[in-house]
């Protein structure tokens, strides 16, 4: 059965590592639904967030290839029930004065900001989970949306649980 998945890899910071990593994906015709990248407390490692979509079989090929690799130091399937998940996604629409306050009023359901105002146009700025994203998105697809733009997920386990290179 398919269904989405979610990584949690440490890697070390090197030059070509997230090149490796989503090469990795492609030459094997997997696709990456979402991937952040970041750095750590610790400078020498990054944290990759990677969500994908396939079968159990796609999710185990996947983590034995990027086991393989040589900068990859630990890798951790995360349930979504059991972790914090965000996606900060920004978001121009049409925003007349007369649509203004709709607008205002959807952004404060979703305790969205309003980043930029221009004559024309609003630019707000959202972060959430993914689902309440695409909620957001639906609401504001009245007033005319002229560009997206999204993150992608970051998440951490929630509890004691972490990404470290402790056993």
């Amino acid at each position: 059965m398919e269904r989405e998945y979610i990584l949690s890899v440490l890697v070390q910071n090197n030059a070509g590592v997230l090149c490796r990593v989503s090469g990795l994906f492609g030459r094997r015709g997997y696709n990456i639904t979402s991937l952040t990248v970041g750095e750590t407390l610790d400078p020498r490692y990054s944290r990759m967030t990677i969500v994908l979509y396939g079968n159990e079989y796609i999710l185990e090929q996947i983590k034995k290839q990027l086991a393989k690799l040589e900068e990859v130091e630990k890798i951790v399937e995360v349930e979504p029930s059991s972790a914090v998940f965000r996606e900060l996604m920004l978001v121009k629409v049409w925003a007349s004065a007369g649509s203004r306050a709709g607008i205002i009023e959807i952004c404060n359901v979703f305790h969205a900001t309003i980043a930029d105002l221009s004559p024309t146009t609003a630019t707000i700025e959202m972060t959430s989970t993914p689902a309440k994203n695409n909620a957001f998105l639906d609401l504001l697809a009245e007033y005319g949306i002229l560009e997206v733009a999204r993150t992608g997920a970051a998440g951490l386990q929630r509890g004691e649980k972490h990404l470290s290179l402790e056993k």
